[in-house]
């Protein structure tokens, strides 16, 4: 945390100089350990209250429609803002998740946390995942971990869910450094990110 520490003020800073609003996030809980629901904490890359706006909005039904599609990720997202942009690209709107790994909700390696619709749609989408979802949901969800340092948005949901119960059923610390490791470079690069 001391660390980030620096980059977080010029973040959160930088978030509140380009759009009116909060500098963190205000997003749908995620799905933790054994199915709690848990509150994430996300730098704000959007504009106010897009995920509301994005299931509700009926001039935003088509984009829905394709976000649901895409393993609810959008290439071309709207509500994206032009900071917004860069700091998912470059993963630090993920920092202020070290709170989530301070209060017990997360740890730093470890699954995706999904959102519920999420999981509930994808294993309608994918009905061969529902036993990979049970061993996922066994874990604390990480702020990186397999699925983010091979190639994030690029992977499908099946994919994905598999990678990550891969994870969970041959974790280890060796494993946990390893992806450690990998994590800055998948940062720097911004590969697979949108």
């Amino acid at each position: 945390m001391i660390f980030f520490a620096p980059i977080s003020l010029l973040t959160a800073l930088a978030i509140v100089l380009d759009t009116p609003g909060p500098m963190l996030a205000d997003t749908p809980p995620r799905v933790g350990k054994d199915g709690k629901l848990f509150k994430l904490y996300k730098f704000r890359s959007m504009v106010l209250r897009a995920h509301e706006k994005l299931r509700s909005d009926p001039r935003l039904a088509k984009l829905y429609s394709e976000y649901k599609k895409n393993s609810y990720k959008l290439r071309e997202d709207p509500r994206v803002t032009s900071v917004g942009r860069f700091i998912r690209k470059h993963s630090l709107d993920e920092i202020p998740q070290l709170l989530n790994v301070l209060r017990g909700d997360m740890s730093l390696v470890g699954p995706r946390p999904y959102y519920p619709d999420e999981l509930a749609e994808q294993q309608k989408k994918y009905p061969h995942t529902r036993d990979l979802v049970k061993i996922v949901l066994s874990a604390k969800p990480g702020i990186t971990g397999m699925w983010q340092v091979s190639g994030r948005s690029e992977v499908n949901f099946d994919k994905r869910i598999k990678m990550d119960a891969d994870y969970v059923t041959r974790r280890s610390l060796l494993m946990d450094l390893s992806i450690l490791l990998k994590s800055p470079w998948a940062m720097i690069s911004g590969k697979g990110a949108v």
